[in-house]
């Protein structure tokens, strides 16, 4: 009598009992249908993986500079916001007796410090101010835009009639051209003994490389509608009509400010021939030639003239802020300027 055996029991002669066959492997692989795709090879799956990891990595990077620069415009904003805010809180509070100080450094020119915007602004709030006693204008410039400093100088003028307090000049280092413009407007103007003060002229400069080019070889290019539009050009000629036009533009400005200083000095101006030819003297000379009435600091003048010790100052700068905006504001009105022009003839 023979036996049976079970299929699948040890000693079975049927195939799922061959020793060491994998019973998971077998149960996971398909019975029928295509073959399985092959997997893939180590090094290919490092590399796949690498692959992924650098994708993900630069998504997070990308994601962190999205993240900085908000941050960054938010800090943008809300200094600017702050700049508006503290402007806007008013210096014209009644305060204590004191000596109210505008400082006029630099080049005098639009949009810089000691252009009129500012210096108007804060002369107004100075005088504006009931515990001001006087103004002292703090000058150190060589000078700048005749523009800018009449219209300062008109400035001067008016809010000395409207308050009816005195405004002095104090120079530092110098009060030239310009800056001393501003200065004659002033009811009195102190010095150092070393000061530099004067050149009362005006200039314009620039360069001419006619000759130059001719004798390189290079020939200019420029075409204008109006006879007269690039006589200012370094490489075209100037004929001696336009040096004449441009001769008498410059003495109308110098007659204007001739006028301006002789207006301001009054009786205290001794004029020579050198007062008005361009030239400049130390403090101690433009006391002498009365250009100036005094020698004293502002610690001087707020001490002994004005009788209050106590000095604030009122100047009003660009701050950080504001220089960003008007970066940010300049970069984008070049790049539409940038674009008319590709678009347009240029009109100077």
């Amino acid at each position: 009598m023979s036996s049976s055996q079970t299929p699948g029991t040890p000693g079975s002669d049927h195939p799922d009992s061959l020793p060491g066959q994998d019973l998971w492997a077998r149960s996971a692989a398909p019975e029928s249908g295509p073959a399985a795709p092959a997997q893939p090879s180590g090094w290919e799956r490092a590399l796949l993986e690498k692959l992924a990891f650098a994708s993900l990595n630069e998504q997070r990077s990308s994601r962190r500079w999205k993240l900085f620069w908000r941050f960054a415009w938010l800090l943008l904003g809300l200094a600017l916001l702050w700049a508006i805010l503290s402007k806007e809180v008013s210096t014209a509070a009644v305060s204590g007796p004191h000596t109210a100080v505008v400082d006029i450094k630099g080049e005098i020119a639009d949009g810089a410090d000691a252009g009129a915007e500012f210096v108007i602004a804060a002369m107004r709030s100075a005088l504006e101010d009931q515990g001001a006693q006087a103004l002292v204008l703090l000058i150190n410039s060589p000078g700048g835009s005749p523009v800018q400093a009449g219209m300062i100088n008109d400035e001067i003028l008016r809010l000395k009639a409207i308050h009816q307090k005195p405004i002095y000049a104090v120079v530092e280092e110098s009060c030239a051209s310009a800056a001393y413009y501003i200065a004659s407007a002033a009811d009195e103007i102190f010095v150092d003994k070393a000061s530099i003060v004067g050149s009362i002229g005006v200039l314009m400069d620039g360069f001419g490389f006619t000759g130059v080019m001719d004798k390189v070889g290079v020939e200019r290019r420029l075409l204008t509608a109006g006879a007269n539009k690039g006589f200012l050009d370094p490489f075209s000629p100037m004929s001696e009509k336009q040096r004449g036009y441009a001769e008498a533009m410059l003495g109308q400005i110098h007659q204007q400010f001739i006028d301006t200083v002789k207006r301001g000095r009054g009786d205290r101006l001794k004029e020579t021939d050198e007062t008005f030819s361009g030239l400049f003297w130390t403090g101690q000379q433009a006391i002498d030639m009365g250009l100036a009435d005094k020698l004293g600091s502002l610690d001087y003048v707020a001490r002994e003239i004005v009788k209050a010790e106590e000095v604030i100052d009122y100047t009003r700068r660009d701050n950080i802020a504001e220089r960003l905006a008007k970066r940010f504001g300049a970069a984008i009105g070049g790049g539409a300027v940038q674009a008319v022009r590709g678009m347009a003839p240029a009109i100077h």
